[in-house]
């Protein structure tokens, strides 16, 4: 699509262990804790469209995600999600931007099944299964009116 990528980071990353960074997103969930972020967006003003992707973590939307929701202004915006989940689906994530972002246009977002997370070893999405999910981006492109039908 173009445009312009940024990844959020965070002022404090979490720790390399899996597990432990699993525990601490839940506490991070159950108390509403957001995480601060390194990562400054000066020009977010000048977009009117923003694609927002991210993991469900937890059948949630990711706490750097929400403090990212928290930190900018995307009133008037339209924004399209996407997501990749392990299989249990996008869980409440896409119902929390909403929640989040009540002024702006939210387009029919995706979700895949990704790549999928073990006790910290990742099995990346490759070979069919990744050509699968780019027709499928493709055609839910084409469905919102991004990408012209060919």
């Amino acid at each position: 699509m173009g445009g312009t990528l940024v990844a959020l980071e965070l002022q404090k990353p979490y720790p390399a262990d899996y597990k432990v960074t699993v525990a601490q997103v839940q506490q991070e969930n159950e108390t509403g804790y957001l995480p601060p972020l390194k990562t400054k967006i000066d020009s977010v003003d000048k977009y009117n469209v923003v694609f927002i992707g991210f993991p469900t973590w937890g059948m949630q939307l990711p706490p750097p995600m929400k403090s990212f929701l928290h930190q900018y202004n995307l009133r008037g915006k339209t924004i399209i999600l996407f997501n990749t989940n392990a299989g249990y689906g996008k869980g409440s994530s896409f119902d929390t931007v909403k929640e989040l972002c009540p002024n702006s246009k939210i387009l029919e977002g995706f979700e895949t099944k990704g790549g999928v997370e073990r006790d910290g070893i990742l099995f990346v999405m490759e070979d069919a299964k990744e050509k699968r999910v780019e027709t499928e981006v493709t055609t839910w492109l084409q469905r919102i009116g991004l990408v012209k039908k060919t």
